[in-house]
């Protein structure tokens, strides 16, 4: 690979800095069946799946990507057994315990999305604390989804316009916009998604960045989040650079034929 100073780790793969994602999103999923297959508990794959994420985003600060939102427990996780729930809850804050140092010499921003009033007093304190700590950081947003669900954001949207219509704060006349609706998302400020990952062999985007995934690359992988690794992820961003991206317009506007 090469990128700028970065080592090569393939010699068959090129990455164009010119074309990197501003915005990567990532359904980390399989980390249950990874586990399941080598006879360990679902909490342990979830451990596992927890170092990959942390040496990925190594990766990802490399490439300088500026922006990336991980699915990290949906609203529709709640649905799993109690000891999953607490165990996905305890590996979060023994992550932002063991990671936050790094975050913040790093220069990572650590931003969530979602409603974390439900999360456990501990989890809530400490990704308060993270957020905190990281505001400053320059190099790269982590946007990690916590109890998020993208149905869920677009009704909080919406009832934050009606408030601020009826309290008179919406100085705006006339109909909202996209732009408007986009700005009071949980993801308000950040780019649309450029490039969707989701591993773990499901076709599906699992009520995840819905609105902001409207034109995003998406790359469906059957590797299971704790096998997945950075040469993986060259491939796809070498694939997603490869790809012609319109947005309901044509690659080559001057042969449509107008009469």
């Amino acid at each position: 690979m090469e990128l700028g100073d970065k080592k090569n780790t393939s010699s068959d793969m090129s990455i164009s800095t010119a074309c990197i994602p501003q915005h990567l999103a990532i359904i980390m999923d399989g980390n249950g069946r990874w586990a399941q297959d080598k006879g360990l508990s679902r909490s342990d794959g979830h451990k596992q799946g927890a170092d990959v994420l942390d040496r990925l985003l190594d990766t990802i600060l490399d490439l300088k990507i500026p922006y990336v939102s991980l699915y990290a427990f949906s609203t529709e996780n709640w649905k799993r057994p109690k000891t999953e729930v607490t165990a996905l809850f305890e590996l979060l804050n023994r992550y932002l315990k063991d990671r936050l140092n790094k975050m913040v010499n790093n220069g990572i921003c650590m931003r969530v999305s979602g409603d974390v009033s439900r999360l456990p007093f501990i989890s809530r304190t400490l990704v308060n604390t993270a957020l905190e700590k990281t505001r400053k950081g320059t190099n790269l947003v982590t946007n990690f989804c916590i109890n998020y669900g993208s149905h869920d954001e677009i009704v909080h949207a919406v009832e934050a316009l009606i408030a601020e219509r009826h309290s008179g704060n919406f100085t705006k006349s006339g109909s909202l916009t996209w732009e408007d609706i986009d700005s009071h998302l949980y993801t308000g400020g950040m780019p649309g998604v450029d490039l969707l990952i989701r591993t773990g062999g499901e076709k599906r985007l699992s009520n995840f960045l819905l609105l902001q995934s409207a034109y995003a690359e998406i790359n469906f992988t059957d590797t299971l989040w704790p096998d997945f690794d950075e040469k993986q992820l060259l491939e796809i961003i070498e694939w997603y650079q490869n790809r012609v991206r319109k947005f309901g317009g044509l690659d080559n506007p001057e042969k449509v034929i107008t009469s």
